[in-house]
Order: structure tokens, then sequence, then C-alpha cells
């Protein structure tokens, strides 16, 4: 049985870890705050003391924090992954980071005999805890063939958009640009049927049967008409991280993001607001301007 590590046991890793842990891997992970190492232990995971003991005992690592500051701490820091990993394993880095960061790890790893998979993932909360996310992955084939079977405990869509550090980082930042416009068209198609006075449920009803329904509106739909703006899972600051760093993309390359823009610009407000919400709570903002809020039952 090969020993996977993952680092970072929030909404994310600890989806991760369940799934691994029912694939008949043994899992050990480490994260800053003892609730999510309790909850760990308790679905079966082994936890760790140091980022060092989770290399030393691994064949691969899952990588899923929030920075890329912190991803390569944990990667190449003195107690980090390389330092202690055997020759042959892998780095797995699902964290969202700026693409320049990964490349920079990636170069700061050559000649270690560690591997590094650059694959940022998409789904959400609910993409990791039943292990349906979808893989942008970045690595040479024989790497990803060799940890495939680990990659796919978590996943349920694999694509291969790369060879190098950076590559799959590049992919989720196009990505997220889409994602963040849909969230916020989303966001102010419902403020504006709040003050027209339309019910939610028709709102959902009809956009979910459209060519504009799809998983993001639905769901946001879903979560703005039964007021769920905390605890669901999609908390602002990861969503508002990655617009930064499709922004920051767009900057490098010169390539003009106008409607990227406008959400960062929604989603800046939001998290000022609310800094404690979720990516629906943007809604709220909005709705507090026109005075009208859209439940599913009708607008109040």
């Amino acid at each position: 049985m090969k020993t996977i590590g993952v680092f970072g046991l929030g909404d994310m890793g600890s989806g991760l870890a369940k799934n691994l842990l029912a694939a008949g891997f043994k899992v050990m992970g480490i994260d800053l705050k003892p609730d999510r190492m309790a909850a760990f232990e308790a679905m079966g995971g082994i936890p760790a003391a140091s980022p060092a003991e989770v290399g030393a005992a691994s064949d691969a690592v899952f990588v899923m924090v929030m920075t890329g500051a912190e991803a390569r701490q944990v990667i190449l820091g003195e107690d980090g992954v390389v330092a202690h990993m055997k020759r042959g394993g892998a780095v797995i880095l699902s964290a969202t980071i700026k693409p320049f960061e990964a490349r920079e790890i990636g170069a700061a790893m050559e000649g270690s005999g560690i591997h590094l998979i650059d694959t940022p993932v998409s789904g959400g909360f609910p993409g990791a805890q039943s292990g349906t996310l979808t893989m942008m992955a970045a690595a040479p084939d024989a790497v990803l063939d060799t940890f495939a079977p680990v990659m796919e405990a978590v996943s349920a869509n694999i694509h291969r958009v790369g060879t190098r550090p950076g590559d799959g980082q590049t992919v989720k930042a196009c990505l997220q640009s889409l994602i963040g416009a849909q969230f916020s068209a989303t966001f102010e198609a419902a403020a504006l049927a709040a003050k027209a006075g339309v019910p939610g449920q028709v709102i959902l009803d009809v956009f979910s049967t459209s060519s504009a329904g799809c998983g993001v509106v639905n769901n946001a739909l879903e979560k703005i008409i039964d007021r769920q703006f905390e605890g669901t899972g999609s908390h602002i600051n990861t969503m508002h991280k990655d617009l930064t760093i499709s922004m920051g993309l767009g900057e490098e390359l010169g390539v003009p993001l106008h409607t990227a823009a406008a959400a960062m610009q929604i989603f800046h407000a939001g998290r000022t607001k609310y800094p404690n919400g979720d990516n629906w709570v943007c809604t709220r903002v909005i709705e507090e301007i026109i005075g009208a809020e859209l439940h599913r039952d009708g607008a109040q």
C-alpha cells in the first residue's frame, strides 16, 4: 500500500484525504488548525507533526495550500518535502498559485529526483468531497502515467495540459477568468430579478433549463435564493485570489480582461464587506444598494 501525503486539510484537502483513504491508500496529513487534524484522524488518516515527516513517509504528496509562498515553504523549505522525500516520489501541486511561482518551484526542484506534477483542480468543495474534481495536469507523460492511480482516486477528469511546471496553473487562470465572470453575471441577474419582484424559484427554473444554465450558475442561484452566504465550502477568499492570478497573467501577457476585471471588483466589494462570506455573498452587496433581496418564494 502506498502512502500519500496531504498538505492542507480544509474544505478541499479533507476531500482529497477522504477519497484517497477510500481508494485504499495510507494517508498522512498536516494542517495548522487542530480541529482539522482531529477530523482527519477520525476519518482514518495519520496526523503528522511536520512537513518533513510527511515527505519522508510518502510516495507522493498533494499540496493544497492557499498561496504560492506557502507551497514553496512546504515543498522547498528546510523542513519541506524535497529535502526528505525519497527519489522517485512526486509533489502533486493541486493548489492554485501564480504560474511563475509554479515555474520557480519546478526550477528549484531540478536535480532532486522528485517529480513535480503541476495540477490545479476545479470542482470546489463538492468535487473535492465526492472525488469528482477536474485536474489540469502538467508533467511528462511517463510521470503522469506512474501517478495516475493516485490522481484518479480524487478526480473524475484528468486533462493533460502540458509538460512543464506552470502549464497547469496557466490553464487554471484562464478557467477562473471565465468562472469569475459567470459568477458575477449571476449575482447581477439575481439582484435584477429581486428588484423586479420575480421569485427566486422562477429565476432558477428558467436559468437552469436555458442555454445559460450550468453548474456554476445553478449552484450560485441555489445558494442565493436560500440565503446561504457562509459555510458552504466556497469561501470568497479563494475566488478573489484566483481572479487576482488571472488578472496578473493578463497583465504579464498584455491581454485585456475587461469582464474578468469587472468580476474582480465585484468580488473585491464582497470580500471587503463580508470577509467571512462565501462567493455568493457578493449578491448581498448589490442587494443592499437596490433595497431588495431574492428569496426562493419571492423578493423581499
